[in-house]
C-alpha cells in the first residue's frame, strides 16, 4: 500500500515522454499514470493513426500526441522542451524483419537511441530509462545485435553526463505475452480460425511476462537504478510447444500442432545475464542489477593487474530458470487481460452457434 502511494506520487506535477508511446508498452505505462498527479504525458510516435485512436479512446488533457521518429534527431527535440522523464521504447522488435532489414534496426535501435539521449541531456531531462531485450545478450540476430549496441550507447552516454543532471539507465526483459509480433497472439487467430498451431521447434523456452510485469520492472529502474545500469527482471519461461498445448486447452479446441522448423535468427533459448554479467551482477530478490563497467581508456593497467573474476560458468536464461508447467501457463495467461478477453469472445461465439 504504501507503494503505491509513493508511485501515485512520483509523478507528481511531471512530464513523461514516452517514446514509441503507441506499442503495447507505451499504452500499458500511459493507462498506469494518466489517473495519478502527473502533470503530462507525451505520447511520441511515427503512427499518426494510433495516435488518433489514442487520442479517441481516452479524450484526456494530460495526453499530448508529438508525430516524430527517434531517427530524426530535430523531431525528438520539438517534443522535449519541460519534459522530466522519458521512458524510451521506440525500436524495432521482431526478429524476421530485422534479419531482412538490418540497416533499419540499427537505424531505429541505435542511432534512434542516442538521437533520444543527445535531446535528453541537451534539455536537461532528469532521468532517462532505456527498453532493451534478452535477444541482446549473446545476439545472433539483427535485432538482438541492434538492442546490444543500443545498450553500449546508453552506458556510454551514461558516463558523459553528470548524474545528478541526467540519470540514463535500462532495463532488460524477456518475450512480454501477447505483445504485437508475438506468437500467443498468432497462436490465438490460429485456434480461432481452426488451422494448425504452428510451432518453429516444441523444445525452445522462452521468459514469460506479463505487460504489467514489464512496466513494474520500468518503474523499479525508475526508483532504483543508477547511471549506466541495466536492471533484470527474474522471470519463469515455458517451451513453445507448453505454450501451445496450454492455449489449447484453455480454448478447450483440438487443433493440430504443427512443427514448421526455427526461423531466420531463433535461438532456442534466451539469455537475460551473459556469464560475465552474471559475475557483476547485484541479486536484488525480484531483480538482478547489472552496473555499468566504470573503467576508463586507460588499458594498461588492466593489461597489468588483470581481474580474476571476469566470468563464471553459471548464466541466467530460459533453460535454467523457473520452468512453468502447462497448468502453471495457463494460469500465467489468464493475467493477460487480451487472453482473456479472447477466451470470453471466443466462448460466446462458440456457445452462439
Amino acid at each position: 500500500m504504501i507503494e503505491q502511494r509513493k508511485e501515485k506520487y512520483m509523478f507528481k506535477d511531471k512530464t513523461l515522454l514516452i517514446t514509441g508511446g503507441t506499442g503495447s508498452f507505451g499504452n500499458a505505462v500511459m493507462k498506469r499514470f494518466l489517473n495519478t498527479d502527473i502533470k503530462e504525458i507525451r505520447i511520441f510516435s511515427r503512427d499518426e493513426k494510433k495516435q488518433d485512436d489514442m487520442r479517441r479512446q481516452y479524450k484526456n488533457d494530460k495526453l499530448k500526441f508529438y508525430i516524430g521518429d527517434v531517427r530524426d534527431l530535430q523531431s525528438i527535440k520539438n517534443a522535449m522542451h519541460g519534459v522530466d522523464y522519458i521512458f524510451h521504447a521506440a525500436a524495432l522488435k521482431q526478429v524476421p524483419s530485422c534479419e531482412f532489414f538490418p540497416l533499419e534496426a540499427v537505424k531505429t535501435n541505435i542511432l534512434g537511441t542516442d538521437n533520444v539521449l543527445t535531446a535528453a541531456i541537451e534539455y536537461g531531462v532528469k532521468k532517462v530509462i532505456c527498453l532493451s531485450t534478452d535477444k541482446a545478450a549473446y545476439p545472433i540476430n539483427a535485432m538482438g545485435i541492434s538492442k546490444a549496441m543500443m545498450e553500449k550507447v546508453f552506458i556510454a552516454k551514461s558516463r558523459t553526463v553528470d548524474p545528478d543532471k541526467t540519470t540514463i539507465c535500462g532495463t532488460r526483459y524477456g518475450n512480454v505475452m501477447a505483445s504485437r509480433g508475438s506468437v500467443i497472439p498468432l497462436f490465438i487467430e490460429q485456434i480461432k480460425s481452426g488451422q494448425p498451431l504452428t510451432v518453429t521447434n516444441p523444445n525452445m523456452t522462452r521468459f514469460l511476462m506479463s505487460l504489467e510485469e514489464a512496466v513494474e520492472l520500468v518503474i523499479f529502474a525508475f526508483q532504483k537504478a543508477e547511471a549506466g545500469d541495466i536492471m533484470v527482471q527474474k522471470s519463469p519461461a515455458s517451451t513453445i510447444g507448453d505454450l501451445a498445448q496450454a492455449l489449447k486447452e484453455l480454448f478447450n479446441v483440438d487443433n493440430e500442432i504443427k512443427i514448421i522448423g526455427t526461423r531466420h535468427g531463433e535461438k532456442r533459448y534466451e539469455t537475460l545475464l551473459t556469464k560475465e554479467e552474471y559475475v557483476k551482477a547485484i541479486d536484488l530478490g525480484k531483480y538482478f542489477r547489472v552496473p555499468a563497467d566504470k573503467r576508463d581508456l586507460n588499458y594498461d593497467k588492466y593489461f597489468i593487474e588483470g581481474d580474476q573474476k571476469l566470468s563464471t560458468e553459471v548464466e541466467y536464461n530460459s533453460d535454467n530458470t523457473e520452468r512453468l508447467n502447462i497448468e502453471q501457463i495457463k494460469e500465467k495467461l489468464l493475467t493477460v487481460e487480451y487472453v482473456r478477453q479472447e477466451l470470453e469472445n471466443f466462448k460466446a461465439r462458440n456457445h452462439n452457434n
